[in-house]
């Protein structure tokens, strides 16, 4: 594996953080966006990570110093990409954005350059077209706090030549994480296989109105010995990409519930600003949620 530049593209709350972990383990990072604006967000959301990183991995000042100083911004693609050995794709979860970027970084990434995406619910073969270059491309998922949480499903579609699968779980490796094979295509890989239908049956409690979202966290939370239930979890997961995976579902199924939810996440929270941990509030109040306090599983 000969990667030494590394594009992540898309810098919402998990692109930044793959953007922070791989320059943190030495490699030179672009961060690609659309605008200047969403840019300086990205430089806020990987300032608040160096704590993060000193405080759970025991990180010197200067190691998350030089970490973030291996990162460059970009929001002209051509320029994000003209070096890039690999692009991870991190852009929102609809097809049509993605088969979009794809169209545009085909026409300007060199010929050695490897494309993966971190999508967490669509499959690389749907993308694979659009990418001009089907043979180097795979996926490459990350779970939320990924200096912690360190799995990195690496996932292949029927196209994808091994090599590249292999080189990938080598890179996965190299940046910290602990590389999860998937040998065949399967919507959500195994992480999301688990976790999403688990938080889909604790929105729908909600939407149906069968209990609020701190009763339904306490009681996963006291039954299963968890640390955190659905709704913290989907706080860390950010709700605008809850309301893209919920608008995704209802539209391709026309499920009722699901649109009413989709409708619920986005007047009660989206438009509120409540987007999650990342803006001190969602179905929580951050820093000192309710259920981090001593007496929230005692009744």
């Amino acid at each position: 594996m000969n990667y030494k530049n590394i594009t992540v593209a898309g810098s919402g709350v998990l692109g930044s953080q793959i953007a922070y972990q791989t320059a943190f383990h030495g490699f030179q990072v672009s961060v690609y966006d659309i605008n200047d604006e969403a840019l300086e967000l990205a430089k806020e959301r990987i300032k608040k990570l160096k704590p993060r990183y000193q405080e759970d991995l025991k990180a010197t000042q200067e190691e998350v110093d030089a970490a973030y100083d291996r990162l460059s911004f970009y929001s002209d693609l051509a320029e994000a990409v003209k070096d890039a050995d690999l692009v991870i794709e991190a852009v929102p979860e609809r097809v049509e954005i993605k088969v979009d970027f794809y169209k545009k970084l085909a026409a300007v990434a060199p010929d050695k350059t490897v494309f993966v995406t971190n999508s967490s619910t669509l499959l690389p073969s749907q993308f694979a077209e659009a990418t001009g270059r089907p043979e180097k491309f795979l996926a490459l998922h990350f779970a939320n706090e990924i200096w912690k949480n360190n799995t990195a499903e690496v996932m292949k579609h029927p196209g994808t030549d091994m090599q590249y699968f292999d080189q990938i779980i080598e890179f996965a490796k190299a940046i910290g994480m602990v590389a999860l094979p998937l040998y065949k295509e399967q919507p959500g890989y195994i992480l999301n296989s688990l976790l999403v239908p688990f938080l889909e049956a604790a929105q729908m409690l909600l939407v149906k109105e069968v209990s609020d979202p701190e009763t339904i966290d306490k009681t996963w939370m006291i039954a299963t010995g968890a640390p955190l239930g659905p709704f913290a979890i989907l706080d860390v997961v950010g709700i605008r990409t809850a309301y893209n995976i919920t608008l995704a579902k209802a539209e391709a199924t026309g499920n009722e519930e699901f649109m009413k939810l989709a409708e619920l996440l986005k007047r009660e929270y989206i438009d509120k600003g409540k987007l999650g941990r990342e803006t001190g509030e969602g179905f929580y109040k951050y820093p000192n949620p309710s259920f981090a306090q001593p007496g929230f599983l005692k009744g």
